[in-house]
């Protein structure tokens, strides 16, 4: 383990809370409006973590570990996820399934203390979760199959730093197009944006995470609120790292890259949050089956 990888870890751990930040402040932005603070999820997670929880007598202990479960499964997904060209600490052959695996753990942690509470609408909320899960699971599985296929590796570290910067522009292009149109995709259904899911809802219809921790309060819902902006720099960091291959081969610089690419994604997620509405729930399966057949494309695409 080096110390560039360990950088890496620790910036993600500081920075993660910024993502919703920039994208709060982007669509106020679009909207004419001055917005929150930059720096208001810090805020809000602090002052969260300072508060005690209630518990309801109908729940278990199931209910209790589902957010610190999901938390861990979250930060265990940066020991194999590189950044700017800074291999992962933890790095070996098949480390693209232990990240899918880890981002399942977490929402099944989630999904299982909703239906702990014995709450009809959070079990409603746990099963729009599960569809929409099942149908985006295949698209980053058959996006990162492809990619390995591509480079030769099975290992994300690896693989992202055998992506050459000349493919942007070369036969590799459709493959990449291909793949981060997918992730993009996955990115948003992934973190409970628009088009998918709207973060700011509170109609009873069109809830869909935010329904499932409604009965989560003080520093369990810290932990959830953290865990979702560790889960988006995982995605935005696997997004740009398929994009932008490294540039420098300087870790510093590339490093310094990696993050600023991160930030521009949230930047983008809240661009789209402003030029778009939120999908029909019967239209959002189309919208993920169509990113699943865009990684279906580009698996074939690298084995003809």
């Amino acid at each position: 383990m080096t110390t560039a990888s360990i950088l890496n870890i620790l910036l993600a751990i500081v920075l993660a809370p910024l993502l919703p930040g920039v994208i709060n402040r982007v669509k106020a932005f679009f909207a004419g409006r001055t917005g929150q603070p930059l720096l208001q999820p810090y805020h809000d997670l602090f002052k969260l973590l300072r508060k005690g929880a209630v518990y309801s007598r109908t729940t278990s202990w199931v209910f209790r570990a589902g957010p610190a479960i999901g938390l861990a499964a979250a930060a265990a997904c940066l020991t194999v996820l590189p950044l700017g060209g800074v291999p992962a600490p933890l790095r070996f052959p098949g480390d693209l399934l232990l990240l899918a695996y880890l981002m399942g753990l977490m929402r099944f942690a989630t999904m299982t203390a909703a239906l702990d509470t014995g709450s009809a609408f959070e079990g409603m909320g746990a099963s729009r979760e599960a569809w929409y899960a099942m149908l985006a699971e295949p698209a980053l599985i058959l996006g990162l199959a492809a990619l390995a296929v591509h480079t030769g590796s099975f290992s994300l570290s690896r693989m992202l730093d055998g992506l050459a910067l000349g493919e942007l522009a070369g036969p590799g292009t459709p493959l990449l197009v291909l793949v981060s149109t997918a992730f993009a995709i996955v990115l948003l259904a992934e973190n409970s944006r628009i088009p998918v899911d709207d973060p700011t809802t509170h109609l009873e219809l069109t809830m869909i995470h935010e329904v499932m921790v409604l009965d989560h309060g003080g520093v369990d819902f810290g932990f959830i609120q953290y865990a979702a902006c560790l889960k988006l720099w995982v995605f935005a960091a696997l997004l740009t790292g398929v994009l932008l291959p490294p540039l420098t081969g300087w870790w510093p610089a590339d490093c310094a890259i990696g993050v600023a690419l991160v930030l521009a994604t949230a930047a983008a997620v809240g661009v789209v949050e402003s030029v778009m509405a939120r999908l029909k729930l019967v239209r959002v399966p189309q919208l993920l089956v169509a990113a699943s057949v865009l990684s279906m494309l580009a698996l074939a695409l690298v084995l003809r």
